[in-house]
């Protein structure tokens, strides 16, 4: 059975305030995203159970009785949430490292981030960050913003995949709403018009975005672009709508 989604009227883990209507579409859509197959839930409770060592893809599959490429979609969709992380190594054990070649092992990562509410964010910290930035000018907070934002986006990459740089652009565009989702996004990618695009439905920094949005949608776009970066190569995504600027969504097409 899958892992329910948390309950409209609960607060977010960490903060006494309830959450609003966007807080609470992207939490859901952040636990479906990964845990909505009931396989998936249990590759994720078979990964944990197995502490450090993690698991290969092959031996998710062998234990699931899985096509190696499916086994690999659902260790690919919970990494990109942030529930595993990609180690890469050698284990005595395994075939490949007898032959010398070093193995990817999906690992748990720790529990306090990626199942608690992915929304743990303070209002008032970003508000005021955000303003700090904001004294700087539009045009050099929106630079110092998108590279702070890249950097942080390159390092997302690096723990969904330390071998960068080796995805397609379709699955490095769905990784990366993955991601986006597990951090209060509620993304998911799509075609639109022969592009692969990326929309977010939500945005976790609430009216922070819409108060300051140079600032902080300097900050998004340069994560797309940092997690762009690192698992597929540099990118120059176009960024086609903008909720803190009146649109539904945000929409960057790859």
């Amino acid at each position: 059975m899958a892992t329910p989604p948390p309950p409209a009227t609960g607060t977010a883990p960490g903060t006494d305030r309830n959450l609003t209507d966007d807080e609470f579409t992207a939490a859901v859509a952040a636990v479906t995203n990964a845990f909505g197959d009931p396989t998936r839930r249990d590759i994720y409770l078979f990964v944990r159970e197995r502490g450090g060592d993690g698991a290969t893809a092959a031996e998710v599959a062998e234990r699931f009785a899985l096509h190696p490429n499916v086994a690999r979609h659902h260790l690919e969709k919970l990494t990109g949430g942030g529930y595993l992380v990609v180690e890469v190594g050698r284990k005595a054990t395994d075939a490949a490292a007898r032959a010398g070649r070093p193995s990817k092992r999906y690992c748990a990562a720790a529990l306090e981030a990626p199942l608690a509410l992915p929304l743990k964010h303070d209002d008032v910290l970003a508000d005021l960050l955000a303003a700090a930035l904001d004294a700087l000018g539009p045009d050099h907070a929106a630079a110092l913003a998108d590279g702070v934002g890249y950097e942080y986006g390159r390092s997302l990459a690096a723990r969904m995949d330390p071998n960068a740089g080796q995805r397609s652009v379709r699955s490095a565009v769905a990784a990366v709403a993955d991601a986006l989702t597990a951090h209060g996004f509620a993304a998911h990618a799509e075609e639109q018009g022969g592009s692969l695009t990326i929309v977010s439905e939500s945005c976790p920094f609430g009216a922070t975005a819409h108060k300051y949005p140079h600032v902080v949608c300097a900050l998004d776009r340069g994560m797309i672009r940092g997690m762009l970066a690192g698992l597929h190569g540099e990118t120059t995504p176009h960024f086609a709508a903008s909720r803190p600027g009146g649109d539904d969504h945000c929409v960057a097409r790859v």
